[in-house]
């Protein structure tokens, strides 16, 4: 292949890439925005939760143009789970005397089984719901949004095991997306399972180094 060719080829590749992103501008915006949340957490930043505002409020719009209301209408409740997270984390009861954010603990052994039922009964309720808004996937998209709901309380309460969750939720969302026409939305999951096992470690050393200071 001569180089006339290969920058012919790669202005047709630049082309489609620009095409692309042009077809789904909030794709790629909410995206942007997610690898950016995904920083955050992966810092333990408070910032998370600002992102973690902005974010569902882009993706209430992408969802709701796909026709995706029951996820549109899930983000409603991840925006003021964000705001919650922010309040907890920067005035929230902490272990520590002094002026510190919280600290990163494990979640508790106890909690296992009222947490556990919490989760079953949102499974249940949203499984109903997305019925009656006739899903394709009511099963699968009211498992994931369950487990979202438990997985957004433990990040509030900076518990080391709520990276667990994620990976769970970022492994099957990657499917669902796919499933459902969203690819770059998919792809961004399928990056997130990884973030979530480096972000546990990340966590888990920070933990450590905590208790030395």
């Amino acid at each position: 292949m001569l180089w006339p060719d290969i920058f012919h080829f790669m202005s047709l590749a630049l082309q489609a890439i620009a095409t692309y992103i042009e077809g789904h501008r909030l794709e790629v915006i909410s995206m942007t925005i997610g690898l950016v949340y995904l920083w955050c957490e992966y810092r333990a930043s408070i910032l998370l939760w600002i992102v973690g505002i902005v974010m569902p409020l882009v993706d209430i719009v992408l969802y709701w143009q796909n026709g995706l209301y029951a996820d549109s209408a899930m983000d409603g409740y991840y925006a003021l789970a964000a705001v919650y997270g922010f309040i907890v984390w920067k005035w929230g009861k902490t272990v520590s005397t002094d002026k510190q954010q919280r600290p990163i603990t494990h979640f508790p052994l106890r909690l296992l089984l009222p947490v556990g039922l919490v989760f079953l009964a949102v499974w249940a309720a949203v499984y109903v719901w997305l019925c009656y808004l006739d899903s394709t996937v009511p099963v699968c998209d009211s498992f994931v949004n369950a487990l979202c709901i438990v997985g957004m309380w433990a990040l509030s309460r900076k518990y080391l095991e709520q990276w667990y969750i994620w990976m769970v939720v970022d492994i099957i969302k990657t499917a669902l997306y796919a499933y459902k026409g969203i690819p770059v939305k998919g792809s961004y999951y399928a990056l997130s399972v990884i973030i979530a096992i480096m972000g546990y470690r990340k966590w888990r050393q920070m933990m450590v180094q905590q208790q030395y200071q």
